[in-house]
């Protein structure tokens, strides 16, 4: 099974509908709307997984808009092991890396404010610059997010 049949299956599990990868509209896309679900349910990881798919297979001119939103998931990813693991040899170096993917996330979806494809982008990226300047303000030592305050993205 390749990685796309891989994230259809798991969309189709995620969403409980039938997926339709052809679908034109991103922002009824399946795998766009699970990007978000994924998000809201902290599981950053799969979020960044399932648009991913969206991005490689799809020609459109999204290609910075994708990209920042899988980089701003990635950032999320490096907090949520941070936060996990503070004193882990790997993760507990997590909070540098995590500042420089949500300065390229917020750099990419810039771009795009206020709106596009029915998410509030400027409201993103304020949330972008938010979370490095917390971390570097405290000379990286203090991770901002746990699972009582993560943020939601939603469409509409």
């Amino acid at each position: 099974m390749s990685k796309g049949e891989r994230i259809s299956r798991f969309v189709a599990e995620l969403t409980a509908e039938v997926v339709d990868p052809s679908q034109t509209d991103i922002a009824k896309h399946p795998f766009y709307r699970a990007f978000f679900q994924c998000w809201n349910e902290q599981r950053y990881y799969e979020a960044h997984d399932v648009l991913e798919q969206l991005w490689l297979s799809t020609n459109t001119n999204d290609d910075h808009f994708f990209k920042g939103l899988i980089q701003a998931a990635g950032a999320f990813v490096h907090l949520q092991k941070h936060f996990e693991h503070p004193t882990h040899a790997k993760h507990s170096r997590r909070l540098q890396p995590a500042v420089r993917l949500f300065h390229l996330a917020e750099k990419n979806l810039s771009a795009f404010a206020p709106r596009h494809h029915e998410l509030d982008v400027a409201a993103l990226c304020q949330l972008l610059r938010v979370y490095p300047d917390q971390i570097v303000a405290s000379d990286y030592k203090t991770n901002p997010w746990s699972p009582e305050n993560a943020p939601k993205l939603e469409l509409g």
